[in-house]
């Protein structure tokens, strides 16, 4: 696929991977970012050339319609979506508190149920075009659960199954469908589970560029490409690494 003259929508554009996507891509591209902070949007939009930005929360319905409704009005050459927006609570299944539930649905919601809206709103649009792809950002944790992300992992496993059904139901069609599946990231996001030990942020966003130009559809990150041939290999080390 084409990796210049795009217009490209990155939700969660406002920082992380997201960002650092957006940073690489405006270079060539036209970039919407998207995100519910307006003041993080801004700035990130202020460092970027051929940038603009617009202010949605993708877990509210009525905000997904607005957003359908603003790139159909402003930005009618969309063909790239790029589903990154994602939520994390480090918590225990079982919680004193009770409330263990309201954590997985606020993460099911974000990483999961929010891309299927978003994705299904825009899809129709994207498939008069020539040459269109939706991107989705999950995890190493969708191939091997951890323990302290219980729900994260679930919502990305989701993510990972749902991803390779829409990329099945839409072979024939020009909207061709990707999945970067990143381990440990150097950001805000994943400070609270020792992100600072993670890679750059950048890596992801250089291999979702070399993802679409190579057609490649699935993308093991970094030691992602390892755990998942432990995995295969051998489950019960897989899931020991990832919880050790």
């Amino acid at each position: 696929m084409k990796t210049t003259d795009n217009t490209i929508l990155i939700t969660g554009g406002g920082s992380g991977i997201g960002f650092e996507m957006a940073k690489l891509f405006s270079k060539n591209n036209t970039v919407i970012i998207t995100g519910r902070n307006e003041n993080r949007l801004k700035e990130a939009a202020s460092q970027l050339e051929n940038t603009h930005y617009i202010v949605s929360d993708i877990t509210k319905e009525k905000d997904i319609n607005s957003l359908a409704e603003c790139i159909e009005t402003q930005f009618p050459n969309l063909n790239v979506l790029i589903n990154n927006a994602g939520r994390a609570i480090v918590h225990d299944l079982i919680e004193k508190e009770g409330n263990a539930h309201d954590k997985a649905l606020d993460e099911i919601t974000t990483n999961y149920l929010s891309t299927i809206r978003i994705t299904e709103k825009l899809l129709p649009f994207l498939s008069t075009k020539r040459e269109a792809a939706v991107v989705n950002v999950s995890s190493v944790a969708a191939l091997v659960p951890s323990h302290i992300l219980s729900t994260y992992s679930a919502s990305k496993a989701a993510l990972h199954s749902y991803t390779q059904s829409l990329r099945h139901f839409l072979k024939d069609s020009s909207v061709r469908v990707f999945e970067l599946m990143p381990p440990l990231v150097n950001t805000e996001f994943s400070k609270e589970i020792g992100g600072e030990k993670g890679i750059h942020p950048s890596v992801v966003a250089q291999d979702l560029f070399n993802a679409l130009t190579e057609n490649k559809f699935e993308v093991h990150i970094g030691d992602t490409a390892a755990i998942y041939q432990l995995s295969l290999s051998s489950p019960k080390e897989a899931f020991n690494v990832m919880n050790n």
